[in-house]
């Protein structure tokens, strides 16, 4: 695996942020830890967002977030995505933690997800100082198990979001 750095949403990146969308929307694939990506129209719209949602809810949807891009070194290309929620409200608490990522189809089975969870959870430690952090997974999300499990991961429970018809697994990292 080549190095990662995470920074945060910049404009720099805008046509990478929607080739990475894109690259989810082919593969029909859920947007894990993208924050508002889904639904922007525009780079700029999405990064002013994400910027804005640091310091106060958007939308009323979400609660205080950090928006992070996971930047390959070698060639400055985003391969994943991570979004770190500041606090936990009642939804989060119970089925979407503190960190959601993802990691794009064609940089998968290279080591990114684990690298991109470490820095997180450093993110999380020393700026945030988040000292217990929840992460949680679809219970047939084996590649995301293993990764929550390579940094500390305990599972506490699984729970059931019947809407969805889905199982999704919890565990905490003490940091």
């Amino acid at each position: 695996m080549e190095d990662l750095v995470l920074k945060k949403v910049s404009i720099e990146y805008g046509d990478d942020i929607f080739s990475y969308k894109n690259e989810f929307i082919y593969n029909d694939e859920s947007m894990d830890g993208t924050g508002f990506l889904r639904s922007a129209n525009s780079p700029n719209e999405y990064i002013e967002k994400s910027l804005l949602n640091e310091t106060k809810e958007v939308d009323g949807r979400v609660v205080t977030s950090t928006q992070l891009l996971a930047i390959r070194k070698s060639d400055n290309r985003i391969v994943g995505m991570i979004q770190i929620r500041h606090f936990l409200n009642d939804y989060l608490l119970q089925y979407g933690g503190h960190i959601g990522y993802s990691v794009r189809k064609s940089e998968r089975n290279k080591g990114y997800a684990k690298e991109e969870l470490r820095q997180a959870l450093i993110y999380c430690k020393e700026i945030l100082r988040i000292n217990r952090v929840l992460l949680t997974c679809d219970n047939d999300n084996f590649a995301s198990q293993k990764t929550i499990l390579s940094q500390g991961g305990k599972i506490e429970n699984e729970v059931l979001i019947e809407d969805e018809n889905c199982i999704i697994e919890r565990y905490w990292i003490d940091l």
